[in-house]
């Protein structure tokens, strides 16, 4: 799952491919670069999730050694992290950059000291060995009404087909007062809704000591830490989370807090026991379908999605069609597929019987059809009904495009002169986008409420 979207300032551009947790540190080292003077330089903030995954950063960095050769490409991420070598083998790289070096100021300062340097910069220490968890703040987000906040980074779990925690570390939180001070910081710039982040974010505070009588922090303490310091925050978001990890607070919350968005992700992988047991997971196909309903049950309107992996080795037809059955058992709307990947070091990738390639692209296909009609069917049953969209860009065609509660994304068309990116208006739903699983609204005007 990659995406490219350059980052720039007038000297350095940086590339991010990847998750949100990668976006969100691209952020960062564009500010840090900038802040130790780079000239002219690239950086590409590469992911590693799959072997497309890979080949896609590795395509971007020799197209941008080939249409600039006056400028200094920079190779950083889970790919460089976890084989420097293939990477600084690329004719035109200047530098490799590890996961946890990139995130510090003093790395662009080395970078800037080597700029005559004909030799690649190689920097990637061993995640084994970071035990420092303080969170990096950044300046801000350009004027972006969705901000991304980092609440933890690294992975305590060993998912067989999975090379995160060898990239990334283990599981290490931020502390709750530099969180707080980052969302206050993204507040104060406008920002409308804050989306905690991490590689593992239900993980948040197992890996804090505490004191006496302390309670350790959860992710669910958090969330109702952020709602209570910040009232006039309209919206705050969790992205994915371990159904098995989910505390007590956190449920808590998503049942009696409205600014809490009533849309969560959930990593379930697979809907077939064996398969879920070979992967390393932490839960069954029932434990699924159970907290499905629990959340449910709590908060009545919620909207759920999903990752999932297909083609895992040993998985069989049947095993298969237990996948695609779980999606309408749970009742599933957002769904992330994902054809299993035989990533180097991971277990998975040593496993006998592994899917036949064209048998994976088969299933991810069939499975994504599956999302599809799931979401096509949600998105019908909102028509002629009103929802509120945060307004995050101005389309070339005149519309307003943004994100409802639901993570519905939304085409607004509006004669109100006043609106402007970063609003909250009601809207009216009139058509779905079915090519693109979106919604198309009308605003209401706030005070008579009636369509634009």
């Amino acid at each position: 799952m990659t995406s490219q979207n350059p980052k720039q300032n007038s000297n350095v551009t940086v590339v991010n491919f990847g998750c949100r947790l990668n976006s969100l540190e691209s952020q960062l080292i564009a500010q840090l670069a900038k802040e130790a003077g780079l000239q002219d330089t690239v950086i590409v903030n590469g992911c590693a999730v799959t072997n497309e995954a890979e080949r896609q950063v590795k395509q971007a960095v020799r197209k941008w050694i080939r249409a600039h050769p006056e400028k200094r490409v920079i190779v950083t991420g889970c790919g460089a992290q976890l084989d420097k070598d293939s990477y600084a083998a690329i004719e035109g790289v200047h530098a490799v950059i590890g996961n946890e070096d990139k995130r510090h100021t003093s790395t662009y300062h080395e970078l800037k000291s080597q700029e005559s340097s004909k030799t690649p910069f190689i920097k990637v220490n061993d995640t084994v060995a970071i035990k420092n968890g303080a969170l990096h703040l950044i300046e801000g987000h350009s004027g972006l009404c969705r901000g991304f906040v980092e609440i933890q980074n690294g992975c305590r779990h060993r998912c067989t087909f999975c090379t995160i925690h060898m990239a990334r570390g283990e599981s290490l939180s931020h502390p709750e007062s530099l969180i707080l001070e980052q969302i206050g910081t993204l507040i104060n710039q406008g920002t409308q809704e804050i989306v905690l982040t991490g590689v593992d974010i239900t993980s948040y505070g197992e890996d804090f000591e505490v004191v006496g009588h302390e309670k350790r922090p959860t992710l669910g303490s958090l969330c109702q830490k952020i709602l209570t310091t910040f009232p006039d925050l309209p919206r705050l978001r969790i992205s994915s989370i371990d159904c098995m990890e989910a505390d007590p607070l956190l449920l808590e919350v998503i049942q009696s807090e409205s600014r809490f968005m009533p849309h969560i992700h959930l990593s379930l992988q697979a809907g077939n026991n064996l398969i879920l047991k070979r992967m390393l997971r932490r839960h069954s196909r029932e434990d699924s379908i159970l907290f499905c309903q629990k959340l449910r049950t709590l908060r009545p309107d919620i909207v759920l999605g999903s990752d999932f992996i297909v083609g895992f080795p040993s998985e069989t037809d049947a095993m298969f069609e237990e996948t695609r059955s779980l999606v309408a058992a749970c009742n599933l709307v957002w769904l992330h597929v994902f054809p299993f990947s035989a990533r180097n070091r991971a277990p998975a990738s040593r496993m006998p019987r592994q899917t036949e390639p064209h048998v994976i692209k088969e299933r991810a296909a069939k499975l994504r059809a599956d999302g599809k009609k799931q979401a096509l069917s949600w998105l019908h049953g909102r028509l002629h009904t009103s929802t509120s969209v945060l307004v995050e860009t101005l389309e070339s065609d005149g519309t307003w495009q943004g994100k409802d509660p639901y993570f519905a994304r939304v085409n607004v068309t509006s004669n109100f002169p006043d609106l402007q990116v970063g609003d909250r208006t009601e809207v009216f739903i009139e058509a779905v986008d079915a090519d693109n699983l979106s919604l198309k609204a009308r605003s209401l005007h706030a005070k008579t409420g009636k369509i634009a």
